[in-house]
């Protein structure tokens, strides 16, 4: 979800297979570098070898360019890694959350085959997609401030896994500003 120079990410913390629950502090959101952050939601194997990936061709990246990745850079990047295995894909949607050196907000969504679904307001994905999507369309304002995009988002994320018993068990939110990156972990349901 953006906001004024500021965009925020969150997650929930059950790690399962459809209805057992195996663990209930599994993160899916991971740091690319200050501004950048990637959100996976899918097969937790894959989750953590395109983690991998992403970490070691950002480090190409920044080593041979000296310099961080931008956003949409990034994102054409996942994109072609994901295409690359179609036949075989890898069993992830990822979401991609950052600020450019304008701190303009950039997110998009993917699919498992790399298709870009860049927006301007907010992306969601998951198993629960339904209920966020009408959940964020109600609660999302222009130009939010840090803390009022935190209170949003964490509202949606609480409210939408509320409606998905294989979601939730608490949640993380990380709000990406020009100086710093502002992480809290929420409480939720555990039912």
């Amino acid at each position: 979800m953006t906001g004024k120079e500021c965009v925020a990410i969150a997650c929930d913390l059950r790690l399962g297979i459809q209805q057992q629950t195996l663990a209930t502090d599994f993160k899916k959101v991971f740091k690319i570098h200050d501004k950048l952050m990637v959100g996976l939601s899918g097969l937790a194997t894959d989750m953590l070898t395109l983690k991998q990936r992403f970490i070691f061709r950002h480090n190409l990246y920044q080593m041979r360019e000296d310099r961080e990745m931008k956003p949409e850079t990034f994102a054409n990047m996942v994109s072609s890694l994901l295409y690359e295995k179609r036949f075989g894909p890898y069993f992830c949607e990822p979401l991609i959350a950052g600020l450019d050196k304008n701190n303009t907000p950039y997110i998009t969504g993917m699919d498992l085959l790399g298709a870009m679904a860049p927006a301007s307001d907010f992306v969601v994905a998951g198993s629960n997609t339904e209920s966020l999507f009408g959940v964020c369309e109600s609660f999302y304002k222009e130009n939010m401030e840090p803390e009022t995009l935190f209170e949003t988002i964490s509202q949606c994320l609480i409210a939408g896994t509320g409606r998905d018993c294989l979601a939730g068990w608490g949640g993380v939110v990380y709000v990406i500003t020009p100086d710093k990156v502002i992480s809290r972990t929420l409480k939720g349901r555990m039912d």
